[in-house]
């Protein structure tokens, strides 16, 4: 039987896979020397051409497909894992590593890049994503909040928010189930600061940088309109009490930002003009922050501060 009969399974397999199909480690060795197959991890491959090719999160979920093959005691993804077959964005987060929570006796253990978490106490039961059993929305986030620091795991809630996945209330009423696990402070200040209106992981980034530098709590997606009331757009942050509007700049934001049969640099021009159309409507310091503002949390809150300083005007 040809390797390429095995991607039928998908485009990771396991090596006991192959081994029942009579391709033996020989086999494997020798696609693997020649980049037809990527040894994974113990026991497991992946087709060369897609793994070159598949961004992390698509390899976390190939991996979880074919580790799902291997399980014979009832379980679900949990933490990270569900997370992203939730379809949420991550950052800055191990994607090494998978999640899986057993719904029977079973201890916390970590086994060839699978962590293994005990049954959970209560609450938000399973659900099935592309085949895949995992924990729900709302206790899905409120396991990750409890492996990640606060800046990561906003990311991934502030999107749900957003998107209308999941309501404050539904993540407060999970917590409480889960309030005597470890880390549950850290779940209360991460429900105390998500928020819908950040569009992005720049935007959730940015709100957690004026969080940690002390800065005011903004205005997320403020309503900018001219003198007669024609709106003009919306800002991912605004003080209007310090005339102070905050964009956040990231590469891909003009790429969605596209009309048919546009440019990059046509989006960038149009992206200019509705600022100078914002500032000329409302006299207020705009600033635009970047990627690399947000690698320099200090830097960049005392250029907010000092422009807080330099305008205080009354809302336009």
């Amino acid at each position: 039987m040809a390797i390429a009969e095995l991607m039928n399974l998908g485009p990771v397999f396991l090596r006991r896979e192959a081994i029942e199909r009579e391709i033996d480690d020989g086999v494997l060795s020798r696609a693997v020397r020649n980049q037809t197959l990527v040894r994974v991890r113990h026991g497991v491959y992946a087709d060369g051409a897609w793994w070159k090719e598949a961004g992390s999160v698509e390899r976390h979920v190939g991996v979880a497909h074919a580790v799902a093959r291997l399980m014979v005691s009832p379980y679900v993804y949990s933490h990270t894992t569900a997370v992203l077959l939730h379809g949420l964005p991550v950052w800055g987060t191990d994607l090494q590593r998978l999640h899986i929570t057993h719904l029977g006796p079973a201890g916390g253990r970590l086994q060839a890049g699978v962590k293994h978490h005990a049954t959970p106490r209560a609450g938000d039961g399973q659900v099935v994503i592309d085949g895949l059993p995992a924990t729900g929305l709302a206790r899905s986030l409120i396991d990750f909040a409890k492996t990640v620091d606060l800046q990561r795991a906003l990311i991934p809630t502030d999107h749900a928010l957003m998107k209308g996945l999941v309501t404050k209330a539904d993540l407060v009423r999970q917590a409480q189930l889960q309030d005597h696990d470890p880390h549950s402070l850290r779940v209360r200040v991460v429900l105390a600061e998500a928020n819908s209106g950040a569009q992005s992981v720049g935007e959730s980034r940015s709100r957690f940088l004026f969080w940690q530098e002390g800065l005011p709590r903004p205005v997320c997606q403020f309503e900018v309109r001219d003198v007669f009331g024609t709106l003009i757009g919306f800002v991912d942050f605004a003080w209007p009490e310090y005339g102070v509007i905050v964009e956040f700049d990231g590469r891909i934001k003009y790429t969605d930002l596209l009309r048919p049969g546009e440019t990059a640099a046509d989006a960038v021009i149009r992206e200019k003009e509705r600022e100078d159309r914002i500032r000329e409507a409302t006299g207020w310091t705009v600033i635009r922050l970047t990627w690399d503002d947000l690698n320099h949390p200090r830097r960049t809150a005392e250029r907010i501060r000092r422009a807080m300083m330099r305008t205080n005007r009354p809302a336009a």
